[in-house]
């Protein structure tokens, strides 16, 4: 995920931040089509049209944030953003347990972003979109996994998506005279949609998806941990506070049993 961040920061200088989030899409389409090459079950019916609806919600949650670290601070987009994991963790809080573990979690991911109100309304807009649509990918992304196999769907998906979002390629211009730029945004659809995705696929199999949205919040810790590995980079009190916090939440909140054994959504 933070490898394929990486580089699209790379391509921004190259290509808006819509196109290349387009990239990324298409990308992604490339490469699962060609790995999963989805059967008659995949493309017929409900299972074809949840796959298509999840994936232009998924595209579109990865332009909005695009277009909002184009705009604002990465920790404060990052933390405005993850908005729509805590709403879903919330509604499937049962106990005061629950509550209290999602509380630890979101005071810490703020702790680690570190939120600032500097930026412009239109990043600060951007980011409440990627909220929205983070929860629609939580909600619709268990519903994949558990109707079929999800992994299929994700490659019928970021067709889908790719086609819909396809004027957002007119501004990906350069990136087309370059084979080593198409390899970055190909690599970007790879590292940042394919892995992390199919993984998110296996895990949403196996848990409710309030306690997979709580999950997510281990995202910034690792991205802190990284950068303090692999880059040198050493963590603030306030991050380091901010990390303790998030995982005690996570660790309370993964004590609840009632979400260990999935269960399909009705209908």
């Amino acid at each position: 995920m933070y490898a394929g961040a990486a580089v699209a920061v790379d391509l921004f200088g190259h290509a808006t931040p819509a196109g290349v989030a387009w990239l990324r899409c298409l990308g992604a389409a490339v490469v699962l089509l060609a790995w999963r090459r989805p059967g008659r079950a995949a493309r017929r019916g409900r299972r074809l049209l949840l796959a298509i609806v999840f994936g232009i919600v998924t595209a579109g949650m990865n332009v909005l944030f695009y277009e909002a670290i184009a705009r604002l601070p990465l920790g404060t987009a990052v933390a405005v953003e993850f908005a729509g994991p805590v709403v879903v963790a919330a509604l499937g809080s049962r106990t005061l347990r629950d509550v209290f573990a999602l509380l630890l979690v979101a005071a810490g991911v703020v702790a680690i972003a570190d939120v600032r109100l500097a930026g412009s309304f239109w990043g600060v807009v951007f980011a409440l979109g990627a909220a929205l649509a983070w929860a629609g990918y939580i909600l619709l992304g268990k519903r994949v996994a558990v109707g079929g196999d999800g992994i299929d769907s994700l490659a019928i998906g970021f067709a889908a998506g790719t086609v819909v979002l396809s004027p957002l390629a007119l501004g990906t211009g350069p990136v087309w005279s370059s084979p080593r730029l198409l390899l970055l945004g190909i690599g970007v659809g790879v590292l940042s949609t394919v892995v992390p995705y199919a993984l998110d696929q296996v895990v949403l199999r196996r848990v409710g998806q309030a306690r997979f949205a709580t999950l997510l919040a281990l995202l910034p810790v690792t991205a802190g941990v990284m950068g303090f590995a692999l880059l040198g980079q050493v963590p603030s009190v306030p991050e380091a506070v901010g990390t303790l916090a998030v995982v005690a939440g996570v660790a309370l909140r993964s004590r609840e049993g009632s979400e260990a054994r999935a269960v399909e959504p009705p209908g």
